[in-house]
């Protein structure tokens, strides 16, 4: 779910069971993330899973820090996540989005050797790219609510100059 010029490119952590089982990202029926796409201005109605393919016309794509599937991000090893972030800032490179927005800091500390980063802009640049750590939408995320994340993701929908899309 990429495209060259992306306004913002979403960054999982790696597919869920379901998520690789479906070809969807976020497929998860706890997973918040298109429930606060839509809430934080992103996107005019939510949309599903399958509806994915949508989120082009609108300057967004979806990719993934790991490719390898698991049924929790704690079983992904510090080596997946280091080669994630090499392999995910070659994509970032050659795509050239404004943003990346990967949606769980954590996952970008370990990609990216930034121990004590934090929820939102980033001081490093992939080329002219931006970076921007979001809460994970994750169900196991306990500490976000859907309220509070929402409003951050509209904090990244306003520095990154998209719109806010009236309801369909």
């Amino acid at each position: 779910m990429v495209a060259s010029g992306l306004s913002v490119l979403f960054c999982g952590i790696n597919p869920g069971l379901m998520t690789a089982a479906s070809g969807h990202h976020f497929a998860r029926p706890g997973n918040r993330f298109w429930p606060v796409l839509h809430l934080s201005g992103f996107t005019p109605r939510q949309l599903r899973p399958d509806e994915q393919e949508e989120l082009l016309t609108y300057g967004l794509g979806i990719t993934n820090v790991v490719e390898r599937p698991s049924a929790r991000a704690d079983e992904l090893t510090r080596e997946e996540y280091r080669e994630g972030g090499r392999l995910l800032t070659g994509r970032v490179e050659r795509l050239a989005p404004r943003w990346l927005a990967i949606a769980g800091v954590t996952a970008y500390r370990a990609a990216f050797d930034e121990p004590k980063a934090v929820i939102g802009p980033q001081e490093r640049t992939i080329g002219t790219t931006r970076i921007w750590a979001l809460p994970s939408p994750s169900g196991l995320n306990a500490h976000w609510s859907t309220e509070a994340m929402a409003e951050e993701f509209a904090r990244l929908r306003e520095a990154a100059g998209v719109e806010r899309r009236p309801e369909a």
